[in-house]
């Protein structure tokens, strides 16, 4: 049995976590070919709790694993696509993340690709609340 169909939903992956999220678009074959999967991903954006998360000021951190990820592109940046993310991730404030790297990010980056042990780091920093 053929599972493919001229209507496909649209997913993309999330850049922050990289799990796969409904867009709640259909996609159509403008043929009405059966030439689509159930599901398509379409690209990268951020699923709705890390959209969330940016639209209220933060950007990500993203652990990524350099020996696990793909070869930067000519432009030094990593690709999403080539990032192999270890799991670990942590928001900061945007303004916070200018004092403490010394560095400003572009107010449409939402994430950071981080290697091993910054997070740990930044953890380490935080004074723990009086209780």
């Amino acid at each position: 049995m053929d599972d493919k169909s001229y209507i496909s939903l649209e997913q993309q992956l999330c850049l922050v976590c990289g799990t796969s999220f409904d867009t709640g678009n259909l996609l159509l074959d403008r043929r009405l070919r059966a030439s689509m999967a159930l599901h398509t991903t379409t690209g990268w954006s951020l699923c709705p709790e890390h959209q969330k998360m940016f639209a209220e000021g933060f950007v990500a951190l993203v652990e990524c694993d350099p020996r696990r990820s793909g070869a930067p592109s000519g432009s030094g940046r990593m690709k999403p696509e080539q990032t192999y993310r270890t799991g670990q991730l942590v928001h900061i404030k945007r303004e916070v993340f200018t004092r403490v790297f010394n560095v400003p990010v572009d107010a449409g980056q939402p994430c950071v690709f981080v290697e091993p042990g910054v997070i740990a780091q930044l953890q380490a920093m935080v004074v723990p609340a009086a209780g």
